[in-house]
């Protein structure tokens, strides 16, 4: 099978990690990658592409005469990317614009779960900050203020600070005239992402991981992208998987299909175990990052197999999944001063001297190479170091001393990843 995989961080660099060493893969193209995809294996090549242009996947999708295109960042598929490549009849791992808008606009995902009956938070959906003053008081601290739209999963602030909550709300709603925020009901309790493989009629499930939203240690400072997860989850409860499938994920894609909008790709289902019972807290169109790290790490079927089911409808004929006994756990090496402000340019050593231990992996987000050939940090989130082990204490243990050989001048992580499991 020749399959183009489009993006360029450790989400992406996790699929074609796991894509590359399926032995359905006969060629990976990864578009336009990184230094990390360039070096996992023979049948791995990196190339340049406009990867939020329908037209320009489309057409390397064709030249390439690739057998399936695996979209994995939100911008291209709410940018209609999916579209373009299925009109060129290609089958595609990725739903259509109008279906990625239930990541793409929280109000629209709202009203998606309305009409499905899937648990979720009470909402208001605000255009006016008269309109957020209110629903502020309505719901009371502490506040939850979403940015309508995409944000790279850094469109949410959590505070009990009324006038932080303000502040993020006027941010969003003075964008543009067309703009707006969610107000929402805080929701207690653990958290839970769930990935469910979506042919556009049935679902399929991957084991359930937990991430680490917070800069700091102890969930303190600014929500990020995510700073680290661990799967499995051995304090989830018993048939938690079965019960967010029937009452969350199939919902929602049969009212996507009842809608005319079927939903084809990875419906990432964010969930909170509150003290009322399961509720949805997020969707998102696409693997989340810095959970896919640890859920592939533990997959030992058949990615490749999985992916084209999807995409070609064929859910209903896939084996079931097979998962590893050990854990994963990945902790994620950030650029100084992120989430704001980051420092690029930084000179990163010591990856090959953490993949040189047992278990370890490595897996670049935002590096790059310089004129002279160094890696160096070009984003945001610069790794995810992932370990393996017997059990998630085994799995932090390689994961944080596979990061203690990574050097990152400014460099900045958390030292609690899973430290409570």
């Amino acid at each position: 099978m020749k399959i183009l995989l489009i993006g360029s961080g450790a989400r992406e660099h996790a699929l074609a990690r796991s894509l590359a060493a399926d032995p359905l893969t006969t060629s990976l193209v990864v578009a336009p990658g990184n230094p990390g995809t360039a070096r996992i294996a023979a049948n791995v090549t990196n190339t340049d592409v406009d990867a939020n242009s329908p037209d320009a996947v489309a057409a390397l999708a064709q030249e390439l005469q690739a057998d399936l295109v695996v979209v994995g960042p939100e911008a291209p598929l709410v940018a209609g990317v999916a579209d373009a490549v299925r009109a060129a009849g290609i089958p595609v791992f990725g739903p259509n614009g109008d279906a990625a808008t239930l990541e793409g606009s929280k109000a629209f995902a709202k009203d998606v779960m309305a009409a499905a009956n899937v648990p979720t938070a009470m909402a208001h959906v605000c255009r006016t900050m008269d309109e957020v003053t209110e629903a502020l008081d309505a719901f009371g601290p502490p506040y939850v203020v979403k940015d309508d739209g995409l944000a790279a999963g850094k469109g949410v602030v959590v505070t009990e600070d009324r006038q932080a909550a303000l502040d993020h709300a006027a941010a969003c709603v003075n964008r543009d005239r067309r703009s707006s925020v969610v107000i929402e009901e805080y929701l207690d309790g653990p958290e839970i992402s769930l990935f469910c493989l979506a042919d556009g009629e049935r679902v399929v499930p991957l084991a359930p991981a937990q991430d680490f939203k917070r800069l700091a240690d102890g969930d303190a400072g600014p929500n990020t992208g995510g700073m680290g997860a661990y799967s499995p989850l051995p304090w989830a409860p018993e048939g938690l998987v079965d019960d967010v499938v029937e009452r969350v994920a199939l919902p929602t894609v049969q009212e996507l299909a009842r809608r005319g909008t079927p939903f084809v790709g990875l419906l990432y289902c964010g969930l909170a175990l509150t003290s009322r019972g399961l509720r949805v807290v997020e969707f998102n169109a696409r693997f989340g990052d810095p959970e896919t790290q640890v859920v592939l790490a533990r997959l030992e079927s058949s990615l490749a197999a999985a992916l084209h089911a999807a995409a070609t409808g064929t859910l209903d004929q896939l084996p079931d999944l097979r998962w590893t006994s050990d854990a994963a756990v990945t902790v994620v090496l950030a650029a100084s001063g992120y989430p704001g402000q980051v420092r690029q340019g930084d000179v990163i050593t010591g990856v090959e001297a953490a993949e040189d231990l047992p278990g370890v992996h490595v897996l670049h987000a935002g590096t790059a190479t310089d004129d002279g050939g160094a890696l160096v940090a070009a984003g945001g989130r610069v790794l995810s170091v992932v370990g393996l082990g017997e059990d998630i204490a085994a799995a932090r243990s390689a994961a944080y001393a596979g990061v203690e050989r990574i050097s990152l001048d400014g460099g900045q992580f958390r030292t609690d990843i899973a430290a409570q499991v």
